[in-house]
């Protein structure tokens, strides 16, 4: 007799996990708008002899600059981050990664590479160069390591464009950012529901101030909190002014 029962159960427990993936790609791909923008806007912008947009840094000190441009290379440097994190986390999955799980990450990373490739062609020849990732402290074999720096880049991410979008002058610039970061806060709570599912992680207190808003963090903090996880050094001391 409990066979039938267990069957159910089990049956219940698969559509379950289905609809849950389903939701969160649906809810990925409500982000839609900002990719397929970059993607019209680089296809424009790029010609097919364009290099690599990931050519290595050499370590040396790079000056994301001033005003506008200055902002528009901050967001490029901390995209060129997410895209190549993400990028080795498909390339060498963890182990025991769900079909659903690597499926969610590389949508995640898909948008990344969008939204890095989108500011490499938006800044032209004003762009900094292609930056050296440095993930040696995280191990990209164990899931919580993955999904536990996943979470940190994109809270990361949420609050840099926050904080940076009040610095911008063009109000066509500030659309745009205000497109891509709503793509990043989709993403900070897709990996955070996949951290602990069907909790209020999704929105926790630690991203959120006390109106209920995510917060909005100075570039300079950003770049304090990702220097360990890039090789150059980036100055940005002027971003904004």
């Amino acid at each position: 007799m409990n066979r039938p029962i267990n069957a159910k159960n089990s049956s219940g427990k698969k559509e379950e996990e289905i609809a849950s993936v389903v939701n969160r790609r649906l809810f990925l791909r409500s982000a839609g708008l900002a990719t397929s923008l970059g993607t019209i806007v680089i296809s424009a912008a790029c010609s097919d002899d364009d290099p690599d947009p990931m050519i290595p840094g050499t370590g040396d000190a790079v000056d994301l600059g001033s005003g506008d441009i200055g902002v528009l290379n901050y967001a490029y440097a901390l995209e060129q981050l997410e895209a190549a994190f993400y990028e080795q986390v498909i390339k060498t999955p963890y182990a025991g990664i769900t079909d659903a799980e690597k499926t969610i990450l590389t949508d995640i990373r898909d948008h990344e590479v969008v939204h890095r490739d989108f500011f490499k062609a938006a800044l032209g020849d004003k762009a900094i160069k292609g930056l050296t990732p440095n993930f040696a402290t995280i191990d990209f074999s164990k899931r919580d390591a993955v999904l536990g720096a996943a979470k940190l880049f994109e809270d990361t991410g949420v609050a840099a464009y926050n904080g940076a979008g009040k610095l911008l002058k063009d109000s066509g610039y500030l659309l745009l950012a205000g497109k891509i970061v709503s793509v990043e806060a989709r993403h900070a709570a897709v990996i955070r529901d996949l951290i602990n599912p069907k909790s209020a992680d999704f929105a926790g207190d630690d991203v959120l101030n006390t109106d209920g808003m995510d917060k909005a963090v100075a570039p300079a903090d950003i770049l304090a909190a990702v220097k360990g996880y890039v090789t150059d050094n980036i100055t940005g001391a002027n971003v904004g002014k």
